[in-house]
């Protein structure tokens, strides 16, 4: 590989890098922000879907 492709390849590699560690952090601030509110029950917020829909 020439030097110029190595050097491309590794700038991807470290905006990959950020972007999964800004999302790993927005995942966090939600969960955290659902905790907070008690809004924990996945459950409750697909039963309302599942009863409109019966042939799911």
């Amino acid at each position: 590989m020439t030097k110029s492709k190595t050097s491309r390849r590794n700038r991807i590699n470290v905006w990959v890098a950020i972007g999964a560690i800004i999302l790993i952090i927005l995942l966090i601030i939600w969960l955290t922000f659902a905790d907070l509110t008690g809004n924990t029950d996945v459950a409750a917020f697909l039963s309302p879907y599942i009863a409109s829909h019966p042939s799911l």
